[in-house]
């Protein structure tokens, strides 16, 4: 059973989501929350109790404290939940703070039934929720404004990267799946996930989501590119 926390500050919203995902087989709705605090606190005590979610489906713009804040004290608990954020629009300005807070991935609110179910079987199964069209063009985005790294600028970690695994990386940050992955590099598609496991080990990476801020925060892939 993959046990979620629904947190949004409409009652609407959250009450919805939480009958839908509680209908479910596989999924067991272990409670709601309607900000961020209340987030915190539903999740420390569940892990009291040794029914700490594995995934929470957090809001974004809540008051007391907002889903990024949450999100951030979350992935610092022991265990610490996946958090998957919900967002009224794919370029809302909040969501890639939140993949920089640790968040694996992110959902429109308006999506589907079904994307919503798959998004979190998805995450609670360990991997990102990233539609690589998506993720590239928001990310570009934000990045696009800012100043981009050059080599000289990356961090010591990547230096200890093979050829291929610097690749595989920057492959990784353009969006790509393993079988993607292996495509390009003429490869079978288990060696590819190993190479992927292995930057992932090497650079302390959580999933796909950080591995994909980091090639772009690092200048390994450019806005556009």
């Amino acid at each position: 059973m993959i046990g979620v926390l629904v947190v949004d500050d409409q009652s609407m919203v959250r009450e919805g989501f939480a009958a839908l995902l509680g209908a479910q087989p596989d999924i067991e709705v272990l409670g709601t929350a309607g900000d961020g605090q209340e987030a915190v606190d539903t999740v420390r005590k569940l892990a009291a109790q040794h029914r700490a979610p594995d995934v929470v489906l957090m809001d974004v713009r809540m008051p007391r404290l907002d889903g990024i804040e949450a999100t951030k004290v979350l992935l610092a608990e022991e265990p610490a939940p996946k958090v998957l954020v919900l967002t009224t629009f794919d370029l809302d300005d909040h969501i890639y703070a939140a993949l920089r807070a640790g968040a694996s991935g992110f959902l429109l609110k308006h999506a589907p039934a079904a994307e919503l179910l798959h998004a979190v079987r998805v995450v609670a199964a360990g991997e990102a929720l990233l539609a690589p069209e998506v993720t590239q063009r928001l990310i570009a985005h934000y990045l696009a404004t800012g100043p981009v790294a050059d080599e000289s600028d990356r961090p010591a970690a990547l230096a200890a990267l093979t050829p291929r695994e610097t690749e595989v990386l920057r492959l990784v940050g353009r969006g790509l799946s393993n079988r993607e992955i292996a495509e390009e590099l003429f490869v079978v598609e288990q060696t590819a996930k190993t190479h992927v496991s292995r930057v992932f080990a090497k650079l302390a990476l959580r999933d796909r989501a950080q591995a994909v801020v980091l090639a772009y925060e690092t200048g390994l892939v450019r806005p556009g590119r």
